[in-house]
């Protein structure tokens, strides 16, 4: 492994997605993503399908497409954390583990001895990362977490549909993804600690507190105001004209981002006294007068089609763009330029191989990796155990016991 995290190995004791995106990201980077699962069971995302992975005799294998979304570079061991021999199995391994990311309820792991102050006292500079739906303190620590709770406990759905509509959910579990992608943030910063100083460390992150953050602009405008934000549909809170547009043949994004963007697109559309016009002439003027304007622009958009206004106002710096089905997504020249789908082999597969998402990230020295595909239920329990000093015996034993 070559990755800029190659070295790092991490005892990963999540399911579902927040904790799964965690470590996926920790796995693309290089680190050793060693997956703990029940045996015979697994993550509970094997099962959310359809649509699964399709076996070679046609039959459904143990992968959904929703398990394959956030589990690649990663090996799978089972262990049974509830039996005393699976805890202490596990505790051996962790001794050799740099990192620590479980998503259990809040001190739901103190029962298996598998707590950070337990495993702190056999890793002292382990990394130990906890998400839960609510975190580790406060009245709702003890209340079970998931996404579609945090974005509407969190202000999200009150921002998210039409004005004149019931609150909306984001289309994916976006808390989930984000909380994850703090996550992996807080642990690299962890380790550059521990880097520095020796100390390992505890992280506590939240579904409700990501989703707070995550209010970015619309919270600050709530926090600077006093007003409570209403849903504005596609519109933008800060922003005119920032819509979705009508046009010939459908519909294209506008998104106007300062004054001399608005007068270029004025001049493109035809309509050079819009400009002009003084309720439009600022930002902060049309604004004030978005209604005006929304009732005026149809006219304008409607004579031109969707590639027409991409192709003509991106040419002027006009920020604009087609609304796409995922169909069209990943058809797109510069989607699939940038290698955003992938395939990696997956033997015992109807195709041989399966499709996934490809990793954002583009570094120039030490590129993400495609090591391993999402893996099977304790696919790599021997391989695994093997690494870590087990005999043979050792792991027939444990098998035949299930404990792995």
């Amino acid at each position: 492994m070559t990755g800029p995290l190659a070295g790092l190995r991490v005892f990963d004791l999540t399911r579902i997605l927040a904790g799964p995106t965690c470590t996926q990201l920790l796995g693309d980077l290089g680190a050793d993503i060693i997956k703990i699962e029940r045996p015979g069971e697994g993550d509970d995302t094997r099962r959310w399908g359809p649509p699964y992975v399709r076996n070679e005799d046609g039959s459904d294998s143990d992968a959904s497409a929703y398990y394959l979304a956030s589990n690649r570079n990663k090996r799978s061991l089972t262990i049974d954390i509830a039996k005393p021999e699976g805890q202490a199995l596990a505790k051996r391994l962790i001794a050799d583990c740099d990192i620590l990311v479980e998503n259990f309820k809040a001190g739901g792991l103190k029962k298996y001895g598998l707590d950070y102050d337990s495993v702190k006292a056999i890793r002292p500079d382990i990394v130990y990362c906890s998400i839960t739906g609510f975190g580790q303190s406060g009245p709702y620590s003890s209340r079970a977490g998931y996404d579609y709770l945090a974005q509407g406990m969190g202000g999200m759905m009150s921002l998210t549909g039409e004005p004149d509509g019931e609150p909306m959910k984001v289309g994916v579990g976006i808390s989930d993804i984000m909380c994850g992608m703090y996550a992996s943030n807080a642990i690299l910063a962890a380790i550059h600690h521990r880097t520095k100083t020796g100390e390992g460390q505890y992280i506590d992150l939240a579904l409700l507190d990501t989703q707070v953050a995550w209010l970015v602009n619309e919270g600050l405008n709530y926090l600077v105001s006093g007003k409570v934000p209403k849903r504005l549909g596609n519109e933008h809170a800060n922003i005119v004209p920032y819509k979705v547009m009508p046009c010939k043949d459908g519909y294209f994004i506008l998104a106007v981002g300062n004054d001399r963007q608005f007068q270029r697109f004025c001049t493109f559309a035809g309509a050079p006294e819009l400009a002009e016009d003084p309720r439009f002439v600022t930002n902060s003027l049309r604004i004030a007068n978005r209604e005006a304007l929304y009732e005026i622009l149809p006219e304008y958009t409607r004579q031109y089609t969707i590639d027409e206004w991409v192709e003509g106002l991106s040419e002027l710096g006009v920020p604009c763009g087609p609304v796409n089905t995922l169909d069209r997504v990943f058809e797109d020249p510069q989607v699939q330029h940038r290698e955003m789908q992938i395939s990696m082999p997956y033997p015992g597969s109807e195709k041989g191989e399966v499709d996934l998402i490809g990793n954002p990230v583009k570094m120039s020295r030490t590129p993400v990796e495609y090591r391993v595909p999402p893996p099977h239920v304790g696919e790599h329990t021997e391989e695994v155990l093997k690494e870590f000093g087990l005999s043979d015996e050792e792991i027939d034993r444990l098998r035949g016991e299930e404990i792995v």
